[in-house]
């Protein structure tokens, strides 16, 4: 009788890991794999747009020729009225 009861719980016992290992590691094992591949794709993509970007932006300023930099341009110059008091009028 002990080694009935014996074979039925190693019986159980291989059906619960088939069953956790087929129903439950493998499914997730697969979408781990499966987001990850997503998201390497994604992150190429964008580096490709970002890249893409920067050559469009490189081609921009070798058309536009040479630029002046800020700092050489005449710096805008304040118009100074002296000191102004704004007042409300009181009724």
């Amino acid at each position: 009788m002990g080694s009935l009861l014996r074979l039925l719980f190693y019986i159980l016992a291989i059906w619960f890991l088939y069953k956790l290992i087929f129903e439950f590691i493998v499914p997730v094992y697969r979408g781990t794999k499966q987001v990850r591949r997503q998201m390497r794709d994604m992150q190429d993509a964008m580096r490709q747009q970002f890249e893409q970007q920067q050559r469009q932006q490189q081609q921009q300023q070798q058309q536009a020729g040479p630029q002046v930099p800020p700092q050489a341009q005449e710096p805008v110059r304040k118009r100074d009225d002296g000191d102004y008091i704004d007042f409300e009028e009181i009724k």
